[in-house]
């Protein structure tokens, strides 16, 4: 039992060196890999108040909704 423990120690270690031995990236390579995608606009639907991007609501006149039955539903007064 002690071997099975000592060894799964030893495997931890190494795990954990090999981690540590690794290049940790740039941070300019990070900011610009994270400014590549642009934010999304979200918006709410117009029936159940759901945030959502716009690029995935379906638009009707001004509101956006976030399915064809709520779209059916129409809006809901709050």
């Amino acid at each position: 039992m002690l071997k099975w423990i000592l060894l799964g120690l030893i495997a931890a270690f190494v795990w954990l060196a090999w981690k540590r031995s690794r290049p940790l990236p740039d941070r300019q390579q990070e900011v610009e890999r994270r400014a590549e995608r642009p934010a999304e606009t979200m918006v709410a639907c117009a029936h159940c108040g759901v945030h959502l991007p716009e690029a995935e609501a379906l638009a009707q006149g001004q509101a956006f909704y976030c399915c064809p039955a709520h779209r059916a539903a129409g809006p809901r007064g709050r």
